[in-house]
């Protein structure tokens, strides 16, 4: 089961400062894995709404596990790693039926086993990995999304078979200060537990 909790800080459109939490309880096996982000995101050029070029940001991901015993037994190198990434957003309006569209495309380089919840690197290999991370949505109403993300991941780690992630989602924007999004998700193999698949559910609030 895994939990997430996070906070970010937007500076005048520009800068982005974020931190959060991630908790992945191994119901089965018992016990967990869990880790801390800290990460910075730069607006380098673009608009998501009105320019023909999309948004393109920088950005810097600082991540720490907390318990390091379980990653460096499946053959993690480290228990920190960096990620940095370049991401690509727009919307387009009337796209899809008079719909508005809604895209991201980053690319991601990464030593991060399972997102960094198993640790960062191998003995063996401690080279950064170039990821894909694709999503699309489709604006039904003004304020109701349906969607389909998708992210590639390395598979690093002989004893713990690591898949690509894909999830569709319904995300409701209530207001300006509230959204709800629920997906059902497939996560793959994490590990060693294989068919990871469940509903998700996450609430965002804005000041």
């Amino acid at each position: 089961t895994l939990h997430s909790i996070g906070a970010s800080l937007s500076i005048d459109n520009r800068f982005e400062l974020s931190i959060a939490k991630q908790t992945f309880d191994l119901d089965t096996l018992g016990g967990k894995l869990g880790q801390d982000i800290v990460g910075v995101k730069y607006k380098l050029v673009g608009e998501v709404l009105y320019t023909a070029m999309p948004q393109i940001s920088l950005g810097l991901q600082y991540k720490r596990v907390d318990d390091f015993a379980l990653p460096q037994a499946v053959g993690a190198r480290n228990d920190w790693g960096v990620d940095i990434y370049l991401a690509a957003s727009k919307v387009y309006f009337d796209a899809i039926a008079g719909r508005n569209l809604v895209t991201n495309l980053t690319l991601r380089a990464t030593k991060a086993n399972q997102i960094g919840l198993l640790g960062f690197g191998t003995a063996r290999n401690n080279n950064y990995q170039l990821q894909a991370e694709a999503s699309i949505a489709v604006l039904l109403t003004d304020n109701i999304a349906l969607g389909y993300e998708y992210k590639q991941k390395p598979d690093q780690l002989g004893f713990a078979e690591e898949n690509d992630w894909q999830d569709i989602f319904m995300a409701w924007f209530v207001n300006k200060h509230l959204s709800v999004v629920g997906a059902y998700v497939d996560l793959g193999s994490i590990a060693g537990f294989e068919q990871q698949q469940g509903w998700y559910l996450s609430v965002e609030g804005t000041l």
